[in-house]
């Protein structure tokens, strides 16, 4: 076989590889106007603005889109009049006296870092000189700080990689309705409404929407379907999975109630480009407004067969 031939194939194996990764880019100007003529107008019900914090700090995987999220959220905020947003990177930020401000909470993205994966110890290393123990005594009562915080009716909003804020921590994975467990390569996927007549996936009109992205698997509470799921994706479409699975629904988005309080997760999306979909847009903002306690919802658990 010739040099040009194994060119050729290299070409072939490596654009195959890469082919549905979507490049970063940053936000600009340009960017904001298209996201801004793109976004919803109007919420789906009138109400008092509602104060939200957005937690946009990371100590492990750097996901590109933070950024665009919370600029996706201030444009949301003012456009429609119905949210107030501060976006925070201080552990701090978890204090109770804070949390009160607050309607909601938005994890955007808050990968810690592994194999601990406890996102409040990482920042508490990072950012104090206490010793080992006063961390995890510190690091466990954020958790319950934020756990408290909507166990007592406030609203809690997680986008994609955000699930692993607390992912080895069970109480938390119960609360949020599961953890991370893996996601095989960046592919194009059909993403599904489960109830077409749901409120929360009305933006969809029942054809869902296809996307490239990291195809999220989850484990612990997962399993304890113990969520009302929104969306899914089939197993057996997606290339890449470490071992086949024995229920070929994936579901990647869901409410649950947690005490008093309301809590929405969504995987879509690890890339911007998805942003440039309306329907995801609005599905996002009816997110918002579930999670504030706007936008009244069936979030009882689903029945497993």
């Amino acid at each position: 076989m010739n040099k040009t031939i194994y060119t050729l194939l290299f070409f072939l194996f490596t654009g195959s590889m890469f082919a549905q990764s979507q490049k970063d880019f940053p936000v600009t100007e340009e960017w904001l106007e298209k996201i801004e003529s793109l976004a919803p107008s109007d919420t789906r019900i009138q109400a008092s603005v509602k104060k939200v914090l957005v937690f946009s700090q990371h100590t492990g995987f750097y996901h590109w889109t933070i950024p665009h999220n919370d600029e996706l959220l201030k444009i949301m905020a003012k456009k429609t009049g119905a949210f107030e947003i501060t976006i925070a990177r201080d552990i701090d930020s978890f204090d109770k006296k804070n949390l009160k401000q607050y309607d909601a909470v938005i994890l955007n993205n808050s990968n810690p870092s592994g194999p601990d994966r406890d996102l409040f110890a990482d920042l508490l290393k990072k950012n104090s000189s206490y010793d080992e123990a006063t961390i995890a005594e510190l690091s466990a009562q954020y958790e319950n700080n934020l756990m408290d915080y909507v166990a007592k009716g406030g609203g809690l909003m997680i986008l994609h990689g955000a699930i692993t804020v607390q992912n080895n921590s069970e109480k938390f994975s119960a609360m949020v309705g599961g953890s991370f467990d893996y996601h095989p390569k960046q592919q194009e996927m059909h993403v599904k409404e489960v109830d077409s007549n749901h409120p929360l996936v009305q933006a969809f009109e029942g054809n869902g929407f296809t996307h490239i992205d990291e195809p999220y698997f989850f484990k612990n509470a997962y399993f304890d379907y113990n969520f009302r799921p929104l969306l899914y994706i089939e197993a057996d479409q997606l290339e890449g999975k470490r071992a086949e699975v024995s229920n070929n629904t994936i579901y990647v988005a869901w409410i649950k109630k947690h005490g008093k309080g309301r809590v929405f997760y969504t995987s879509p999306s690890h890339n911007a480009q998805s942003m440039d979909n309306p329907e995801l847009l609005q599905f996002f903002l009816d997110g918002m407004q579930y999670v504030v306690g706007d936008l009244p919802a069936d979030d009882s658990p689903m029945e497993v067969n």
